[in-house]
């Protein structure tokens, strides 16, 4: 069952005012890295139940004025064709997505930075297309040496040779579409422009995991490191900030790695660094706001699992590697659970089992009970667990037909003799439009269609892997879906 856990309206409080000082301690600039979601962080949701999926936008709509946005995205993700694995689409077709996202929440978005340009073709034609829907681009190049010949990189050859983001805005909020597209860089290369202009400005980075002042091997960051097993993200103990403060912080391998070289290059740019440790690079106060480590800890123990058969279900269709299932199952380890430790994945594997073998999902909803749905003649198994769960919550009878079958076969019909269509079985999002026409004249179906928002935060599992049609309604619904690494048929083309 959810647990809060996390006080978002603290975190917020909290996160604005740490910004605000950071801002002041450089002077009245700030180039602030923003690692991960800006919205819709919905792992921060899981693992920090209580966090809410857009609190750091939020956060930043409290600096009003006072902040704008620069999107970072690299040429080479663009010649590539770069696809968002979450949201299925190209890293610049995101671009285009967090400019609308950030204006709908009356954020200003100032400039487009393209980096290690090289006058790709592709990268070449997004610039353009950039500049006629009237948004200022700029050209960052790949440096000779980047980072370690700090000689070059810091010179006019170097950083020198990138176009300068002029900005206007105490807090310049520095994002991407994702991981590897040159913030950073972005970043340093602004402060070496800021200082030959004579500008005083600085640099910070707003990472929410790893939590730096939680234990290495607390949940939440050992659910963080299952949730980049593909990027061989490492949590650690940061020696450098033990060493200048005799204070033990977890930070993760990239940035200690990286930091001799960061602070070298501060020093460079800046006369010298206003860091001793890579912890105190960042802003993040998220560990300060868990009112209930408990729940957290429980909270990040279900993703651990959930992100364990997000990897095997990978695996089975041919992506993936095995290195990441290796990882979430030391991880797995580590945390002392097994996947059996999710209550709906023994639902679901008991009432497939005693269905003879058909597909079949549990749902836990939000008092405990868990409900369960096969696939039937009519419906597959991810409709009728839906139906099942609208029922239970709206205290109705288990036999009543909220869609009668007179509505549900000429749906069929259309699917199989019209449409083409081999499975005869509602997906998801058909009897959920079923449902709402039946609720018309129906007032049994009118509340359990009042009963969906309830499904928000419930867990559920598949004994099969569903179609991406399921997939995409259950996350919409908001319900925590995991799946057995099972075909349900024998087909390569799975969707």
């Amino acid at each position: 069952m959810w647990k809060r856990g996390f006080d978002n309206d603290a975190y917020i409080e909290r996160q604005s005012r740490q910004i605000k000082q950071r801002i002041c301690e450089f002077g009245g600039k700030l180039y602030l890295e923003f690692g991960g979601k800006l919205f819709d962080d919905f792992h921060a949701s899981r693992v920090l139940p209580g966090f809410e999926p857009d609190s750091k936008l939020q956060m930043l709509k409290s600096f009003g004025s006072d902040v704008e946005i620069v999107i970072v995205i690299s040429a080479s993700d663009i010649e590539k064709n770069k696809v968002r694995g979450d949201l299925g689409i190209t890293y610049d077709n995101d671009v285009l997505r967090l400019i609308d996202a950030f204006r709908a929440s009356d954020l200003y978005v100032g400039s487009v930075v393209i980096s290690r340009y090289n006058e790709q073709p592709s990268a070449a034609a997004f610039k353009k297309k950039l500049e006629q829907l009237g948004m200022r681009v700029y050209l960052h190049y790949a440096i000779e040496g980047y980072p370690l010949n700090l000689t070059h990189v810091v010179s006019e050859e170097g950083f020198g040779k990138n176009e300068y983001i002029e900005t206007t805005r105490p807090l310049v909020v520095v994002t991407a579409p994702g991981p590897g597209s040159g913030k950073m860089s972005t970043c340093l290369s602004q402060l070496y422009h800021e200082y030959m202009r004579g500008i005083s400005a600085g640099y910070a980075k707003f990472e929410t995991f790893p939590i730096w002042n939680i234990p290495l091997k607390h949940p939440v960051n050992l659910a963080y490191e299952a949730a980049t097993a593909d990027l061989d993200d490492v949590n650690m103990i940061d020696p450098y900030h033990l060493e200048a403060y005799g204070e033990t912080t977890v930070n993760y391998n990239r940035d200690v790695e990286v930091f001799p070289v960061l602070r070298a290059m501060f020093e460079k740019i800046l006369g010298k660094s206003p860091y001793n440790s890579p912890t105190d690079m960042g802003v993040n106060m998220a560990g300060k706001c868990i009112v209930d480590d408990e729940a957290v800890c429980a909270a990040s123990r279900e993703e651990i699992i959930r992100r364990y058969f997000s990897v095997m279900c990978e695996r089975k269709l041919g992506g993936g590697t095995e290195n990441s299932v290796n990882k979430i199952e030391l991880l797995m380890k580590q945390a002392g659970i097994t996947p059996d430790d999710r209550a709906v994945v023994r639902a679901a594997l008991e009432k497939s089992e005693s269905c003879g073998g058909e597909p079949a999902i549990a749902i836990e909803l939000p008092d405990g009970r868990i409900i369960t749905g096969r696939n039937k003649k009519l419906l597959g198994a991810s409709a009728s667990a839906l139906l099942n769960a609208v029922k239970a919550l709206g205290g109705l009878d288990d036999s009543i037909h909220l869609i009668p079958p007179e509505v549900i076969e000429p749906i069929q019909k259309l699917k199989t003799e019209i449409l083409g269509n081999h499975n005869p079985r509602l997906h998801s999002d058909e009897v959920l439009i079923a449902l709402t026409v039946a609720a018309a004249e129906n007032s049994d179906a009118a509340l359990a269609t009042s009963q969906l928002e309830k499904l928000r935060r419930c867990e559920a599992h598949s004994t099969v892997i569903l179609s991406q049609v399921d997939l995409d309604v259950y996350r919409k619904l908001g319900i925590n879906l995991t799946c057995e690494p099972r075909r349900q048929t024998k087909k390569l083309y799975y969707r």
